[in-house]
């Protein structure tokens, strides 16, 4: 799948296996091979890339590569990133500028991984290639393969020259992804292995690179880990626009901040409370440009759902138009944020904190009681909620109630390694209100937007009947998810406390 957009880098996903083949032993024959039957006569290239990386290979530790590469039919600027196994995404630009100087569009892209560092040329490979196109009884192109002399540098205070020998089998777009599993057994069967490496400059630089972050001991350290990843993971889609980007990128930061908060008494506090102050700051710069996709979608799925008769005059147009605006200043919001100072030491502060499990104190004891303080709070809020009447306090109530019962289900998440099943059905109830409670606000906070547009309508000589319409529904729908909730939290009271909290 190729995308383009402007100046914007092209995207490509690559489905690929690699192999290791001694160098006296002839190319694996592919001809037949489940439907491939024909194979295309080759093609020579050689090919010249530098690696870019910081000094401390930041991103060969993500499994991101950034190269120059000159030669072969597809030369220019390549970012790598992972996207599954046997899978990942290409992002090019052609040759321009300084060779020695990564071009502004690509560096940005991995900021939240460089975090300020320099990028500089990290490994220099020249790759001899022969390269076979494989192909179906009609001709058309299934795969490529690829088999690769490699002659590589690494640099730094361990520099070293190695040379060696790579098959890879590349799936073509559009191509049934069945296709690499029978070509994989007829490589394998000629007597390759699979390689264990993830590209040519992960294998030249292993010795170059620090081992890669593995189970630290600390449930909660390696829950803020995971939680990292995810958010440098979609800082890249926010970046480029990808579809739910903002929406992942915010959920991974408010569950970083939920367990900061959940688990305070187990990290330093004063620490942990700045950096849940400051993840906060990010869910309040990415919070629009989320909430204004939700509601747009929201208010176009209820307007087409209006019999006819009641959708008077342009209620479509105006509100594509309104969203278009708010969309766009959200975006510019967000990006903005990202390029800030003040979020790259908020990634600082949170590796720093990660790469210390010592001193964090999370054995089961401390765990269990802050998941039974968080399933507390969620009580207490329920009961502050029911004292007032309706109307906007307890409509802020209830987004409290909400609010506290995310922050207690993310607190079954991150013990889940040490409690198995043990929290399953409670975590289960308690998603289900906090996701009751999330169309309630929802729906109230529609509302306000419901009257803007109506006023504007009105002021533009347009028919304002149809938002006054939505505005009703608007009512009826909140009523209903209360009572909603109603039910689920006596449900949930009747499944009593799990043992796991006693």
């Amino acid at each position: 799948m190729t995308k383009t957009q402007g100046g914007a880098p092209v995207a490509e996903t690559e489905i690929e296996r690699k192999y290791d083949l001694a160098a006296d032993r002839p190319i694996p024959p592919l001809v037949p091979a489940g439907p491939v039957t024909n194979q295309a006569d080759p093609r020579v290239d050689v090919l010249d890339a530098t690696y870019f990386d910081t000094s401390d290979f930041r991103l060969a530790q993500a499994g991101i590569t950034l190269r120059r590469r000159l030669g072969g039919s597809d030369e220019g600027w390549h970012l790598k990133l992972p996207v599954g196994e046997d899978r990942r995404e290409e992002l090019r630009l052609p040759l321009a500028g300084k060779p020695d100087k990564v071009p502004g569009a690509l560096a940005k892209l991995v900021r939240a991984h460089t975090l300020g560092a320099k990028l500089v040329q990290a490994a220099h490979l020249r790759t001899e290639r022969t390269s076979y196109a494989l192909l179906d009884a009609e001709g058309r192109e299934l795969a490529t393969l690829t088999d690769d002399v490699v002659t590589g540098e690494a640099g730094g205070e361990k520099a070293h020259l190695d040379r060696w020998r790579e098959i890879e089998i590349e799936l073509s777009p559009g191509a049934d992804p069945e296709v690499l599993d029978s070509l994989d057994q007829a490589v394998v069967s000629a007597g390759a292995e699979r390689s264990r490496w993830p590209s040519k400059l992960r294998r030249l630089t292993d010795e170059l690179v620090p081992s890669a972050r593995g189970e630290s001991g600390s449930v909660l350290a390696d829950y803020l880990a995971a939680q990292m990843d995810a958010l440098r993971r979609n800082d890249i889609g926010v970046r480029r626009d990808a579809e739910d980007a903002v929406h992942q990128m915010r959920v991974s930061s408010r569950r970083l901040r939920s367990a900061l908060r959940t688990f305070r008494r187990s990290l330093d506090p004063d620490v942990a409370d700045g950096l849940a102050a400051e993840l906060r700051w990010l869910g309040g710069e990415l919070g629009p440009a989320r909430d204004t996709e939700v509601m747009s979608a929201r208010l176009h799925d209820e307007v087409k759902a209006l019999p006819a008769e009641l959708v008077l005059g342009n209620v479509e147009q105006l509100m594509t138009r309104h969203f278009a605006r708010e969309a766009e200043e959200a975006k510019t919001r967000a990006i903005r944020a990202l390029d800030s100072k003040r979020y790259t030491e908020l990634l600082r502060a949170l590796e720093k904190l990660v790469r210390k499990p010592r001193k964090i104190k999370d054995g089961k004891k401390e765990l269990r009681k802050a998941v039974a303080r968080s399933n507390r709070k969620l009580g207490k809020a329920v009961a502050a909620a029911r004292e007032l009447a309706l109307g906007a306090e307890q409509d802020a109530a209830l987004h409290e109630v909400r609010k506290k019962a995310k922050r207690a289900r993310y607190a079954a998440d991150t013990v889940r390694p040490v409690t198995g099943k043990k929290l399953r059905k409670w975590r289960k109830n308690v998603k289900a209100v906090q996701s009751t409670l999330g169309t309630h606000h929802d729906v109230v906070v529609t509302r306000d937007v419901l009257r803007l547009l109506g006023l504007r309508a009105y002021a533009e000589n347009e028919n304002a009947f149809t938002y006054g319409v939505l505005h009703g529904r608007s009512i009826a729908a909140a009523e209903a998810e209360h009572r909603r909730f109603t039910g689920q939290w006596q449900d949930l009271g009747k499944g009593s406390r799990p043992k796991w909290l006693n």
